[in-house]
């Protein structure tokens, strides 16, 4: 596994420091990737879902998605 490194920049200096992340900060690290997955696996079962539910109105409406667009004015 390679090491996780933070980098930080001084703006007022213009030092840059590169250097291995403490415990911590690697536990932090994982712990938001963790919640990005998440949240990207939540918004895309949404989405899915949401499909799912357009498409089972407008089969049981038996019309296309361009007629649903033409009756509620949409482009």
């Amino acid at each position: 596994m390679t090491e996780k490194t933070v980098i930080y920049h001084d703006a007022q200096t213009g030092e840059v420091i590169e250097q291995q992340m403490t415990a911590e900060e690697i536990a932090i690290y994982e712990k938001d990737l963790l919640d990005r997955q998440e949240l990207l696996a939540a918004k895309q079962k949404a989405k899915t879902e949401a499909e799912a539910k357009r498409t089972a109105l407008l089969e049981k409406l038996g019309i296309t998605e361009e007629e649903a667009r033409l009756l509620l004015g949409g482009n």
